[in-house]
């Protein structure tokens, strides 16, 4: 793997979970990874994420984020964004802001591998270890979850939305320098509907690697006897109300602790 990168949003309950997903990443990894937030703002800025959005109130009168071209709200500012990794990691140098920090640096990247995750995860592992057995021939490898959300409403009061093949995009390893991922061009992250992305519609089924369900363990509907590898707290984190006693929120509120430190 050559590169990691994590979902940014600026709210402060996500600030402080980004904070964990990067320092449970780093404390891990066995060998220097650059590390990155995928931060909106910066994107913009830098012209490559130019998709209209508004901010609307929902039914429970709380601002919201919306998609204009898929007509769908956005529960994070990195719903769509993430799929600008592969691009993004095959430029030879990036110019990438650092959040919770500020400023920032100019970092050379090889194509390689990148590994996207969302901003509400928990590594229990060596993230390096991904790449130890997979198949080079495949574009992207993420975790095949069957999910379909119950409630309407998650994480910090955003509206659930469903769609097919939910969750997959919530950690996806990139093989940058496949040649269907060429497909996925910075023109077409801002032209297609999020739905059509979250399903991968630029690669053909048989270019989609299955990781095993612990590299993406979704609190509160993966199986309960997988040991998680990875602990994604989806519906929301053990720093947002109803959400302080799930499985796993002593690891993470630790991790917020050395972070903090």
């Amino acid at each position: 793997m050559d590169s990691i990168w994590i979902g940014f949003d600026p709210r402060p309950a996500e600030v402080m979970a980004f904070a964990v997903t990067r320092e449970s990443v780093k404390r891990h990894l066995s060998r220097q990874i650059p590390v990155f937030g995928l931060v909106l703002d910066e994107l913009r800025a830098a012209g490559l994420y130019t998709r209209p959005t508004e901010v609307r109130a929902s039914a429970a009168d709380r601002p919201v984020l919306w998609d204009v071209i898929s007509d769908a709200p956005m529960a994070t500012e990195f719903a769509i964004s993430r799929f600008l990794v592969p691009y993004l990691a095959r430029q030879k140098q990036v110019q990438t802001f650092r959040p919770l920090s500020g400023g920032s640096r100019s970092v050379q990247l090889p194509a390689g591998w990148a590994l996207f995750m969302d901003g509400d995860m928990l590594a229990r592992v060596n993230l390096a270890r991904l790449t130890e057995q997979i198949d080079r021939t495949k574009a992207v490898y993420c975790v095949k979850h069957n999910h379909v959300p119950s409630a309407d409403v998650k994480m910090d009061g955003q509206v659930q939305t469903a769609y097919s093949r939910k969750n997959w995009s919530s950690f996806m390893l990139f093989n940058c320098g496949h040649e269907a991922n060429k497909e996925l061009t910075v023109d077409m992250v801002n032209r297609l509907p999020g739905r059509d992305l979250h399903r991968f519609c630029w690669l053909d089924d048989s270019e989609i690697g299955e990781l095993d369900p612990s590299w993406n363990w979704l609190v509160g509907h993966s199986d309960p006897f997988i040991d998680p590898k990875v602990v994604h707290f989806t519906d929301g984190c053990p720093n947002m109300a109803g959400y302080e006693n799930v499985r796993f929120a002593d690891e993470w509120r630790s991790m917020l602790g050395r972070w903090a430190a």
